[in-house]
């Protein structure tokens, strides 16, 4: 019988608060996705990154580009994650911005095709499109696998058993997304396909051809004539 790895769930939870509904959701979708997996003969390991914790090394990396040790430590969690779950509060309907500062940092090949839940809570069920509308297409520009169902709870929601059968359903979804390894499949067979950085991946990437016109204008460099 061949014995797996357990699978590595990152928790990115953008909540502020001490206790913060925002980690508790996170927190029960890594709940529920660990015991699907564990019923499938999967251990799993869960790694928490609570950004309130790394605001002055997010705001510093913003200005820098420079990583302090709690980044770097969440960015090596993050890259050897198989399944990630993305949690932020909604503040004046968006995304916090300690949440989108994270992420906007982050090297744009480091969560190619991992699967990821996208979670968000707010006071009211009047902002439950952030995530459809907003969270995607940040996730879609960093070429994530988001799984198809949306976790939204405003405060009504926490007593509805609704939020339960969603948070069930969007576990599963990533158990399973994890189960096939697309991403590690993806990052066999197709990473030359994507367009990449110079220095991309975390400073591997260097097959970057430089030598075309617009890399040559780039550089300062004359075009050649025609």
């Amino acid at each position: 019988m061949t014995e797996h790895k357990p699978f590595e769930i990152v928790v990115v939870s953008g909540g502020t608060s001490d206790p913060s509904s925002t980690r508790l959701l996170a927190d029960r979708v890594a709940g529920r996705a660990e015991a699907l997996a564990t019923q499938r003969g999967r251990n799993v390991h869960v790694t928490v990154i609570d950004l309130r914790e790394l605001a002055t090394e997010i705001t510093t990396a913003l200005v820098s580009q420079l990583n302090g040790p709690k980044m770097n430590k969440a960015i090596a969690a993050l890259g050897t994650a198989d399944g990630i779950i993305a949690a932020t509060p909604v503040y004046k309907a968006g995304p916090s911005g300690l949440f989108t500062s994270f992420f906007h940092v982050l090297d744009n090949d480091l969560l190619i095709a991992k699967p990821v839940v996208l979670a968000a809570t707010a006071g009211t069920a009047r902002h439950a499109l952030v995530i459809d509308d907003q969270m995607r297409s940040l996730f879609a520009f960093l070429r994530t696998m988001t799984v198809p169902t949306s976790l939204f709870a405003a405060s009504e929601d926490w007593s509805d058993n609704d939020l339960a059968k969603r948070i069930d359903r969007a576990a599963r979804e990533l158990v399973l997304l994890m189960e096939s390894g697309f991403a590690e499949k993806v990052r066999e067979e197709s990473w030359g396909n994507y367009q990449h950085q110079f220095g991309s991946a975390g400073g591997a990437e260097t097959s970057i051809d430089l030598n075309t016109d617009l890399m040559r204008i780039a550089t300062g460099g004359a075009l050649p004539k025609r």
